[in-house]
């Protein structure tokens, strides 16, 4: 910034206003200098703008993992400021989640929704005709199932959001919150487990494979459905349990029951999740 700067008049490109500075007192555009333009200051701004060069993201990111239900109570009651909105942190973990391919926490493989989920009869019953009709062998279309839904899994998260919120506003709906209050800590849940349980836990485990010398595959292959599970249902627990103090004001033993309740709810929204997941990856084959 230069005095010469400062003391030329400029016209506002957004709102035509005349003002003095580099920004304009009105709707408060700033004034583009040629040094905005140099190639240095586009990357620092686009780093920023994704946050990962700003500390307010860590900011924002430890009381997810250390207090849950934090950051959704300082959004909700207006206190945006200091912290990054829980909409813009998941979008920016959803990101770096497409960066982690050996843990799909929110996945479900074409074996698993065939042998192991709720749905599996109906899954086997749609994927055996599918099969039949397009000529293929089982085998065949199993890679080609794994390799689309991998993807689709990752752009379709933000169903579990709205699911997982269903759940939640039934369970603590007499604590004076409204839809959109349950929707902001459902997307504060899913920051929690796509940094902790996705991305958290491929790093742990990469970090094994080199440190053991084994494989990535052979390290995800301790990762399987039930070890997933207790993973999902502990760490959600934990979430819960503080949210439902820090977000809710709730306290005692029917904290504990809502808790509990909670994990079936969020169980339940992740089941159907997978449902929609398997109805949209068949479709899109």
């Amino acid at each position: 910034m230069t005095d010469g700067n400062m003391m030329l008049e400029h016209i506002c490109k957004s709102c035509g206003n005349s003002f003095h500075g580099l920004y304009c007192n009105l709707c408060g555009e700033k004034v583009i200098l040629p040094r905005d333009r140099q190639i240095g200051s586009a990357m620092s701004k686009i780093l920023i703008a994704t946050t990962f060069n700003d500390n307010k993201f860590i900011h924002s990111l430890w009381p997810t993992i250390s207090n849950p239900g934090f950051l959704s109570r300082q959004y909700v009651d207006g206190r945006r400021v200091m912290y990054m909105r829980p909409l813009q942190m998941f979008f920016i973990l959803n990101v770096a989640y497409f960066f982690f391919p050996v843990l799909q926490m929110f996945n479900a493989s074409l074996y698993t929704q065939l042998n192991v989920l709720p749905h599996s009869k109906l899954a086997r019953e749609i994927v055996f005709k599918k099969i039949q009709l397009e000529g293929m062998s089982m085998k065949g279309f199993e890679l080609i199932y794994n390799n689309k839904t991998v993807g689709l899994a990752k752009l379709l998260i933000v169903i579990f959001v709205v699911l997982a919120a269903l759940p939640l506003s039934l369970i603590f709906r007499r604590r004076n919150r409204y839809f959109s209050d349950h929707l902001a800590l459902s997307i504060e849940l899913t920051s929690f487990n796509l940094a902790v349980n996705a991305i958290g836990l491929t790093l742990v485990f990469w970090v094994i494979s080199k440190l053991f010398q084994v494989s990535h595959a052979g390290s995800a292959s301790y990762l399987n459905d039930l070890t997933l599970t207790i993973i999902f249902v502990s760490t959600n627990l934990y979430f819960i349990m503080y949210a439902g103090r820090t977000f809710y004001n709730q306290k005692g033993k029917r904290l504990v029951f809502k808790a509990l309740g909670g994990i079936i709810g969020l169980f339940l929204a992740l089941e159907a999740y997978r449902l929609i997941l398997f109805f949209i990856t068949i479709w899109l084959l």
